[in-house]
C-alpha cells in the first residue's frame, strides 16, 4: 500500500511537472509572438511613413522675384506630393553649377540667351525646362514726363552692356524714336541706329546706374527690377514697355533650368505646371506691379 501511493505520488510531480513546462512554453510563445508582431507593426508604420513623405525638388533661385514666386508655388506642390527646397543665391554662377554637378534638381534665375551663352563657354548640359516669366524694359520719365515732348538733341539714357543695350534700343525703336540697321535685332548698338530723327543723344551707363541719372536726361530706360528699385511703378510710371508678344519678352523669358535628361522627368513637370498656373500667374500680377509678367506660350 505504501509502494503504491509513493508510486502515485511520483506521477502527480511528474504530470505537475510536464503541466508547468506547458505552461512556460505557452508563455514564451505568446510573448515571442507579441514581440514579433509588434516589430512587424513598426515595420509597417516605418515603411508608411517613408511612403507618405513628399518627394524633394532642390532649386537655386535669385532672391527676387524668383524666389518669391517659388515661396508661393511651394504650398501648391505639398499638395501634389512635393517638398520645394528652395536656396537663393545672389551670383549667376553658381546656380548652374549646382545644377549641372546634381547637387540641386534645378533653378530659376537666367533667361535663354545667358544659359546659351553659360552652356558655350562653361562646357555644360544646362537645358530649358519651360519658360516662367519675363521682367519688361519700360521707358521711364526723366525730367519730361510724356514722349510727345521729345524735343531735338534731347538724352535718353540706357544700359551699356549688350544684352541690355540691345533691348532698350529695340524699345525706342518700337517707340518710333529711332530706327535701327535692318537685321540688328538682339545684338543692335548706338552703332547700329540707320536713323535718328530727332537727334537724341544716347547715353551709355552701367545698367544699375542708369536710374540714378533720371533728373539729368529727358527720358530713362530700365529693365523691371532696377525700375522696382528705382521706386517706379511699372504699371503706373513706365510711358512704354516690351509686349508679351515682342522679340525681346520671347527671347528673355526667364527659365526653368536643369541637366539636359531631366526635363521631362515628373517632379520637374510639376514644378513647371504649378509656375505657369493661374494661381501663380495671378499671384506675379498682384505683387509686382507689370514688373514682372507671366509669360504666355
Amino acid at each position: 500500500m505504501k509502494k503504491k501511493l509513493l508510486s502515485l505520488l511520483v506521477v502527480g510531480v511528474l504530470v505537475t511537472g510536464v503541466l508547468t513546462g506547458c505552461g512556460a512554453a505557452k508563455e514564451e510563445t505568446t510573448e515571442a509572438s507579441t514581440t514579433e508582431a509588434a516589430s512587424e507593426t513598426e515595420d509597417t508604420e516605418a515603411t508608411e511613413a517613408e511612403n507618405t513623405e513628399n518627394a524633394v525638388i532642390k532649386i537655386a533661385a535669385s532672391p527676387t522675384p524668383h524666389a518669391e514666386i517659388l515661396a508661393k508655388a511651394k504650398d501648391i506642390l505639398a499638395e501634389q506630393g512635393y517638398d520645394l527646397e528652395i536656396t537663393e543665391f545672389e551670383d549667376y554662377v553658381q546656380p548652374n553649377e549646382v545644377v549641372e554637378s546634381g547637387e540641386f534638381d534645378a533653378n530659376y534665375f537666367q533667361h535663354i540667351p545667358y544659359l546659351n551663352s553659360y552652356n558655350e563657354e562653361k562646357g555644360t548640359h544646362i537645358v530649358n525646362a519651360g519658360g516662367i516669366h519675363y521682367e519688361p524694359f519700360g521707358i521711364y520719365p526723366g525730367t519730361k514726363t510724356s514722349l510727345d515732348d521729345l524735343a531735338d538733341g534731347d538724352t535718353i539714357a540706357v544700359p551699356n552692356d549688350t544684352t541690355n543695350e540691345a533691348r532698350a534700343l529695340l524699345l525706342l525703336q518700337d517707340n518710333g524714336i529711332i530706327t535701327l540697321k535692318e537685321g540688328a535685332g538682339l545684338e543692335a548698338t548706338v552703332n547700329d541706329i540707320a536713323e535718328n530723327p530727332k537727334n537724341i543723344q544716347i547715353v551709355e551707363l552701367e545698367a544699375a546706374q542708369v536710374a540714378r541719372v533720371v533728373g539729368e536726361n529727358a527720358f530713362v530706360v530700365l529693365n523691371g527690377n532696377y525700375a522696382l528699385e528705382a521706386g517706379f511703378s511699372v504699371g503706373k510710371d513706365a510711358l512704354a514697355y516690351e509686349k508679351s508678344d515682342s522679340e525681346a519678352a520671347k527671347t528673355y523669358v526667364n527659365i526653368i533650368g536643369v541637366k539636359e535628361g531631366n526635363e521631362n522627368n515628373e517632379a520637374i513637370k510639376a514644378l513647371v505646371d504649378v509656375l505657369k498656373s493661374d494661381e501663380i500667374k495671378n499671384y506675379i500680377n498682384e505683387t509686382y506691379d507689370g514688373a514682372v509678367i507671366p509669360f504666355e506660350e
